[in-house]
């Protein structure tokens, strides 16, 4: 059986979905401090909607991945690039699913969480982690300080992978001249 040389359509539909709310969430954390006042609870409850409809996709994607197998690599790929990206794409999924899962641990630990639901686009109420919301001051207050930092450490490794994603995938299109970009429906 021969694969297809393009990830099929919900691998395709996963990825660009993916891609884009990250960097708006990206963005809009980026220029959160230069939004009026009144934005900063809406802007902050949109990024945690957000958050969570990746990490829902991520497990989607994650779910696809196991059960339907990627076109090969282009002919003429070396070995140390195959593994390299494979090696990518394996911290690429980490980091999808670990960035906004420590920022759910990371609000769930809030010390006003409260008086803030975490709502779902203000559909509906979503439950925060009920160990960490259990958890007494000041170990909760530690909490909300360990897991902001992993947060942090999450997106910055999420803004290394995508440039490491992105120049492999250019380098391939452009310099070696292999349909890269062409596999994943561009």
């Amino acid at each position: 059986m021969t694969l297809p040389d393009r990830y099929t359509r919900p691998a395709i539909v996963f990825h660009w979905t993916i891609a884009a709310l990250i960097a708006l969430n990206v963005v809009m954390i980026w220029l959160i401090d230069t939004f009026p006042e009144s934005w900063t609870r809406p802007t902050i409850d949109l990024h945690k909607s957000i958050g969570l409809t990746v990490l829902g996709l991520a497990a989607m994607r994650i779910l696809w991945r196991v059960t339907h197998a990627p076109p090969p690599p282009p002919a003429g790929q070396k070995r140390w690039e195959i593994t390299a990206a494979h090696l990518a794409h394996f911290a690429l999924y980490v980091v999808i699913v670990g960035l906004p899962l420590s920022g759910y641990m990371h609000d769930s630990a809030f010390k006003l969480a409260p008086e803030h639901p975490l709502t779902w686009f203000g559909l509906f109420e979503v439950p925060r982690i009920g160990w960490i919301m259990d958890t007494a001051q000041p170990d909760k207050e530690r909490l909300h300080g360990v897991f902001y930092g992993w947060h942090a450490a999450f997106a910055y490794a999420l803004y290394v992978l995508f440039v490491l994603h992105v120049g492999g995938a250019l380098k391939h299109q452009w310099l070696d001249r292999q349909r890269e970009l062409q596999r994943m429906g561009v």
